[in-house]
This record gives structure tokens, C-alpha cells and sequence, in this order.
């Protein structure tokens, strides 16, 4: 990652180890300016706007590199001297007070463009520095942005003749900024390629951050294939960073094109960054590639190398992959079929740990596919805090796992965070949440927030499981019905459990009533057969130290029902807790 300043789609990457400016001068005589003005009249250009028509009345030299130096000449002069000044001291421009409406509305413009760009900045850490810029790391974002903002407010006041009169202190720097570093690590040959990318060690956000991607749902499961997608990929690693994410307690680096930055940026909302000394002293338990621009059309993949007990993940780069699902399910995906392979049972669903009013602890899981109302239970549950619960604490919210110790079942978090859909929480909540979110597409269908809910200590504590539930979320609770049903026959319970029944509910491709195995697309389906041995050990053990096993009635997906629906299930749930 050499180059000072690179706009690609809509994200403009900023290369501080290479370049940074000390004040406005330096700014605006940079080649990383010259390059977003540029960028700036391109767009315009193709646009055939306005402002394209008013930069050439001002400008005789049609190219726009031409031009580009020409409107930043006019900006660095502004700085320094007032439209008047510049149109009676600079012979060229000797009508450019003429001109103040359109170029007022050219600075604007530019302005807006800067702004409405998803802007990211680097930082690289060298090996022999470690400590150094951390501190400048956090500041230098506020220092750019204020510098930034000077220049704009500095321009138009030289333009309109006057300060305004109100000031808005917006993010006009990065919105997120990565601290990168390479490493030397002791990979088998066929891997060892991928030491020319450099691992992400610190993120900073600007929240709230809100970012569009070209998708906004994710599309089928994750085939197991028997031949090293690595051979005959084709990355370009100078275009590529490494997030290295603890995910439970499994390592797995995650491999992915600078066009996806804004997931790589929001893994660190879900979750846990891996510490250097992580990176330096374990080896990978996977590794995934996420978005090389490969020719073909390659499966989305993941490959068990047997010879270096290693599992290899990859999506080849496409509109449709730029999704955050794609990152977070492929990985949640590698993790299961690891924690299968250790005898851990993958848990697609929601994890709590409760305190309630009266003190007793009580530890729920609930099982269910995408849509089947994991999340929404949580929330449900957390909007009757007041009423029922002291303390509650997240183990899960989309992906866990039960482990066998000393002979009772205990449950594991894998995320720190939660990605849910804006639709299906309480509008204050979200609001509540804004200073610390990643907001996805937000006025669009399966728009998604991406929070931190609980430490990666929290969820790795491990919790006895007290009540297993599976999520329905099509069957309608009629008067004098129950949303709940515990269920005493075990293998009435397998079946239900592994039926994975559902109805779709938009957050993915699929329409109507479905069925997965076990509600988890992500491991189990591939792992059928080893799958197989494990629920009839872990339900076994269940039953028989008298962990309540059954169904909860989400209602999810009829109309009207996405909150009541879950409401009325926890409530009871509750009450029943209250009078064992």
C-alpha cells in the first residue's frame, strides 16, 4: 500500500505513512488534492452538470488536468487574499469577482463530493516502532479535520465576504482509519505470498458511520470443495489488507480487496482484533480471501488443507459479494466447521445470560435461522429490563457453540458484536446506539446496524445452558395458546430442531417456508454426518441433566407481529422462569 491518495468507487483511501500536511499550504499543494480535484471534475464531466459547464466558462484549457490546476490555483489563492484581491492583483483572473455565484457553487460542490466519498486513511506501523504514532494515530483524523474545515470556511468567506454564522463541526476527514503493519509470518510455501499484505493492528471509526454497498443481501451457502482455491488465485496484494479476528477462540485472518474496506473496517465492530502478539506467536486456524478479481466464475468456497491443518475460505470479487453478510457468515462458517472438528456443537442463534428482579440467573439460548427472531428476542427481552431483568449480558447474538464440561452443556459466544436489521429494532434503541454504530444502507429494505453488544472475556466466560428454544417464527399463538411448549420427548425435539423450519423473511434470497438442517447453513449443512453425532450427544446430555428443550413462538414473520410477537414470547418465557 504505497500510493499517497486512490479513489476507488466511492472510496477514497488516504495514505498518511506516505504523506501527511502540517496546514493548508501543504494540503492543497499535494498531489493527493490535485488527484481528488481531478476526480472531482471527471465526475462532473461525465455528468454533463452545471458545475462542469461553470468550471470551463472560468477556465480557456478544456483537459482536465488543465483545468484541475486551474481550480486549485484559484483555491490556494483564495486562502490567502479575497475574490477582489485575487480578480485586481492576478491578471487572468481579472474577472473571476464577476463570477462569484458559480464559483461559490463549484466550491460547494467540490465540498459535497469530499463529503458524500466513504474516506478511509492509513497509517503504517514499522516492526522496529512499535508504541510510535499510536498516540498520533487517534489525533491526527481531528487535526486533518480541522484542517480540512479551515480551508473550506477560509474559501468561502474570500468568496461571500464574510464568516458564517453558524458553525457545524462535521466529519470532514476520514470516517475510518486503519493502522497497518507487515509481518514475516512462517507460512507453508504455497501461502507464503500472502506476507505481502499488511495485517490491520488498530481501527479507529468516526461514528456514527453510515456507508451504502452495492448489495444488501446475501445469497445461498458456503460449498465445501476439494481442491486449494488458493492455487491460481489471482491477488493483488498491494490492493489487499488482513483483518485478524478472534473469532471465539479460533484465529482467522481475513483476507480482503481494498474495494471491501468497509467491511474490513466494520469486522472490528464484530468482532474481537487480534492482539500483535496474537499474529506474531499462533498460527492461523483459517485464513479467508475476500474479493480477489479472478476471471471464471469460482464458487463460493471453503477447502480443508489437511497437510497444514489449516482451512482455507474464498468469494470471488463481484457487485453482489459486497454485502457484509459475505464476510461475516463465510467466516462464522470456517469457525464451525473448525469447532465441529473439535466435537463442539455450533450454535445458530441467540445466547443470554440473565439476571433477574429477584436474582436468580438463568442462561437461555435460542436456535434459529436467519430471520426466525434470534436478535428480535434479544430485544425483547432487553425492553423489558425494567420489569423482569437486573442484568443482562449478550453470549451470542447470531452464532455460538454448547461444549461438554464436567458433564453439563455450556454455551460460548463467538462475536462481540451484533449485525441486526434496523426494521426490527425499537427506533429510540438504534438512536440510543448511534455514537457507536456501523449504520449499512439505512433507508433501504434490510438495512443493518452493526453494534458492539458484550467483551470478548463476556462471551468466552461459558454458560451452563438452563433453556434450549427453538425459534418459530410462522406459527400464529391463537387465545389461550402458549408461545412456548417444553418439549419431554427427545426425539420429538431432534426432529424439530433439525427440521430448521422457517419462514423467510427477506433478509436473504429466499422466499416462503424453508427448511435448513439444524438452522445453520453455515457448517452443519456441510457437515452433515459428523453434525449427526453430535446432536445426539449434546441432546442426550441435555435431557439428561433436565435442561428445559422446546419451542418459542417468535411470530416473527406474520404481519403486524415483528414486535409483539417476541414480546409476548419473552413475557411468558419470564413468567414461567419467575415460578420454577
Amino acid at each position: 500500500m504505497s500510493k499517497e491518495f486512490s479513489i476507488t468507487g466511492n472510496k477514497a483511501i488516504l495514505n498518511l505513512s506516505e504523506q501527511f500536511f502540517n496546514d493548508i499550504n501543504e494540503l492543497l499543494n499535494s498531489d493527493s488534492f490535485f488527484e481528488l480535484t481531478k476526480s472531482f471534475i471527471n465526475y462532473h464531466k461525465e455528468e454533463s452538470s452545471r458545475v462542469y459547464a461553470y468550471i470551463e466558462q472560468f477556465f480557456i484549457n478544456s483537459s482536465v488536468d488543465s483545468l484541475s490546476r486551474e481550480l486549485v490555483d484559484i483555491l490556494k489563492l483564495l486562502t490567502v487574499m479575497n475574490i477582489d484581491e485575487v480578480s485586481s492583483k492576478i491578471n487572468k483572473y481579472h474577472n473571476l469577482n464577476k463570477e462569484k455565484d458559480g464559483l461559490l457553487k463549484i466550491v460547494e460542490e467540490f465540498y459535497n463530493y469530499w463529503r458524500n466519498l466513504e474516506r478511509y486513511s492509513i497509517i503504517e506501523q514499522k516492526e522496529d516502532s512499535r508504541g510510535v504514532g499510536v498516540v498520533n494515530f487517534v489525533e491526527i483524523n481531528e487535526k486533518l479535520k480541522n484542517m480540512i474545515l479551515q480551508a473550506y470556511r477560509r474559501i468561502e468567506m474570500s468568496i461571500i465576504g464574510e464568516w458564517p454564522k453558524v458553525y457545524r463541526q462535521v466529519p470532514a476527514a476520514a470516517d475510518a482509519s486503519i493502522m497497518i503493519r507487515y509481518f514475516d509470518k512462517d507460512f507453508p510455501e504455497i501461502y507464503q505470498d500472502l506476507n505481502k499484505i499488511p495485517f490491520i493492528t488498530q481501527v479507529m471509526i468516526e461514528t456514527p458511520y453510515i456507508t451504502y454497498t452495492k448489495s444488501n443481501k446475501r445469497d445461498g451457502i458456503f460449498e465445501e470443495v476439494y481442491e486449494n482455491p488458493i492455487f491460481d488465485t489471482d491477488i493483488n496484494y498491494d490492493h489487499f489488507f488482513c483483518y485478524p479476528a478472534k473469532v471465539g477462540d479460533n484465529l482467522i485472518y481475513i483476507y480482503f480487496h481494498r474495494d471491501l474496506l468497509t467491511h474490513g473496517v466494520s469486522a472490528s465492530n464484530l468482532f474481537e482484533l487480534a492482539d500483535v502478539k496474537d499474529v506474531e506467536e499462533k498460527n492461523p486456524d483459517a485464513i479467508y480471501i475476500y474479493g480477489p478479481k479472478d476471471k471464471g466464475d469460482r464458487k463460493n468456497s471453503f477447502y480443508y488443507d489437511e497437510e497444514n491443518k489449516l482451512y482455507v475460505g474464498y468469494i470471488a470479487y463481484s457487485d453482489k459479494i459486497d454485502y457484509f453478510g459475505y464476510l461475516k457468515k463465510m467466516v462464522l462458517t470456517l469457525n464451525n466447521v473448525i469447532n465441529i472438528k473439535k466435537g463442539y456443537l455450533p450454535i445458530h442463534g441467540a445466547g443470554l445470560s440473565i439476571v433477574l428482579q429477584n436474582d436468580k440467573t438463568v442462561n437461555i439460548v435460542i436456535l434459529g435461522d436467519s430471520g426466525a427472531g434470534k436478535s428480535e428476542s434479544i430485544e425483547a427481552f432487553r425492553s423489558l429490563a425494567k420489569d423482569y431483568i437486573k442484568e443482562m449480558t449478550i453470549v451470542f447474538d447470531d452464532m455460538g457453540s454448547f461444549r461438554i464440561k464436567d458433564g453439563k452443556v455450556y454455551a460460548y459466544g463467538t462475536e462481540i458484536g451484533a449485525f441486526v436489521r434496523l426494521d426490527d429494532l425499537d427506533a429510540g434503541y438504534a438512536f440510543k446506539q448511534i455514537d457507536r454504530s456501523i449504520f449499512m444502507n439505512p433507508d433501504k429494505v434490510n438495512s443493518r446496524l452493526i453494534m458492539p453488544v458484550a467483551s470478548f472475556e463476556e462471551i468466552n466466560k461459558g454458560y451452563e445452558v438452563d433453556f434450549f428454544l427453538y425459534a418459530d417464527n410462522y406459527s400464529a399463538v391463537l387465545d389461550n395458546e402458549s408461545s412456548l411448549e417444553i418439549i419431554d420427548d427427545k426425539k420429538e425435539a431432534l426432529r424439530i430442531f433439525k427440521r430448521g423450519g422457517r419462514l423467510a423473511k427477506g433478509t436473504t434470497t429466499e422466499t416462503g417456508l424453508v427448511k435448513t438442517y439444524f438452522a445453520n447453513p453455515f457448517g452443519p449443512v456441510q457437515k452433515m454426518e459428523e453434525c449427526d453425532k453430535l446432536l445426539d450427544q449434546y441432546f442426550e446430555t441435555l435431557y439428561k441433566n433436565k435442561v428445559k428443550v422446546g419451542t418459542i413462538r417468535t411470530q416473527l414473520a406474520l404481519d403486524n407481529m415483528q414486535f409483539a410477537g417476541p414480546k409476548a414470547a419473552a413475557i411468558e418465557l419470564f413468567e414461567l422462569i419467575k415460578n420454577m
